[in-house]
């Protein structure tokens, strides 16, 4: 059975607590379950939830500048002390790790060779530089910091890639759906029913790209760096 605990924020020395499930919080802050209302044991804001005794409505409206409960209790979830058990810091802080190096393979280049860095490679530069991940803290807000890391030992630039394709007339119209989720960003129908088409999306993503344009038109296409 889940048990109640205490979720602690402090703004200016104030101190803002919450009674929560404790799985029902566990749940909000992995994202999978979205209504914060639904995780409160009580839906109010205390000073000291121990001893029963309520926040001032006057501090919670400045810390907060609401005073709807949802939108409360969203902000300290996500920032402040979330009691969870040691597995599921683990596993949460497994879960934003993955997240982390899936944006930087993603975005990111050699900037040497042009070429995507596999996971695997980023993985291992943040293992050497000890990379810490703050398990309650945004994924995409950690990246700069841990860039700036993992760039003295595996050199890295964030990048998009720009493309002109060319896709002859049988192959147009069953590419240009994944044109479509590649970020196409212009189109033009030639003469002899063949598509010239631009498209803009992270540069991690290139390899994955050509691979399934050559699959669709079975090499066919004509591509070339904008």
């Amino acid at each position: 059975m889940s048990k109640t605990v205490v979720v602690k924020y402090m703004v200016n020395g104030d101190r803002f607590e919450l009674l929560v499930d404790a799985d029902a919080a566990y749940g909000y802050v992995t994202g999978k379950n979205t209504n914060p209302i639904a995780v409160l044991q009580a839906e109010e804001v205390f000073e000291d939830a121990n001893k029963g005794k309520r926040q001032s409505q006057d501090k919670i409206k400045k810390a907060f500048n609401t005073e709807d409960i949802a939108k409360i209790a969203d902000v300290m979830l996500k920032h402040g002390n979330v009691p969870i058990t040691t597995e599921q810091k683990a596993k949460l802080t497994e879960e934003k790790r993955r997240q982390i190096i899936n944006i930087i393979a993603t975005n990111s280049i050699d900037p040497k060779t042009g070429a995507p860095h596999p996971a695997q490679r980023i993985e291992n530069a943040m293992n050497e530089a000890r990379i810490t991940i703050e398990p309650f803290k945004n994924a995409n807000e950690q990246v700069d910091a841990i860039l700036k890391k993992i760039n003295i030992i595996l050199p890295i630039k964030f990048a998009s890639a720009k493309l002109e394709v060319t896709i002859p007339a049988d192959c147009a119209n069953r590419c240009y759906g994944l044109l479509k989720q590649y970020g196409l960003r212009s189109e033009e129908w030639l003469g002899d029913g063949s598509l010239r088409a631009k498209v803009e999306f992270p540069a991690g993503l290139k390899l994955e790209f050509f691979d399934k344009l050559n699959s669709l038109t079975k090499g066919s296409v004509e591509t070339r760096e904008i």
